[in-house]
């Protein structure tokens, strides 16, 4: 049976744009997998807020996070200290995951101020796609785009370089 690949998110996207790109890639993935976005809610930072303050809405949307990871789930979280792989790599590694037994990954994504230590501590691996930061709504479509063209190179079909 296909692979269960469940993205766990922070906030809501509101530009159609975005919204139109990510179903464009949840159509093209249903020939691969079985994908879910789950869309938790953030909480608003307030202007100047201090850095306990961060901490403590990390932590709430953490425990938000947590709460929609399934136990057997092997956990990737994105994050800027995390691993950098490329376009092939990242394919490598999700048919590894695959071969080795593990039927349900789970991706997370954060909220503009990250993730907590707690989720980290879950995660199974830490993926970075870049040193830059990007809106976490962008990063979505990114995330996306990205495993559709791993399940494309590992079925040796074309994709754009």
């Amino acid at each position: 049976s296909a692979m269960k690949i469940t993205c766990v998110t922070v906030g809501k996207i509101k530009e159609k744009y975005l919204t139109e790109a990510i179903r464009e890639y949840e159509k093209r993935l249903s020939r691969y997998c079985r994908l879910e976005i789950v869309e938790l809610a953030d909480e608003k930072t307030p202007d100047g807020a201090g850095a306990a303050e961060e901490a403590a809405i990390r932590d709430r949307e953490g425990e938000r996070i947590l709460k929609a990871i399934k136990e057997d789930a092997y956990v990737i979280a994105l994050a800027i200290e995390g691993k950098m792989l490329d376009s092939v790599e990242l394919s490598r590694k999700i048919e590894a995951l695959g071969t080795g037994g593990v039927s349900h990954i789970v991706f997370v994504i954060g909220g503009s101020l990250g993730l907590s230590p707690a989720v980290m501590k879950r995660a199974d691996y830490a993926l970075s796609f870049s040193k830059m930061t990007f809106p976490h709504q962008l990063m979505r479509v990114i995330l996306l785009e990205q495993i559709y063209r791993s399940f494309r190179i590992m079925k040796n079909e074309p994709y754009h370089k």
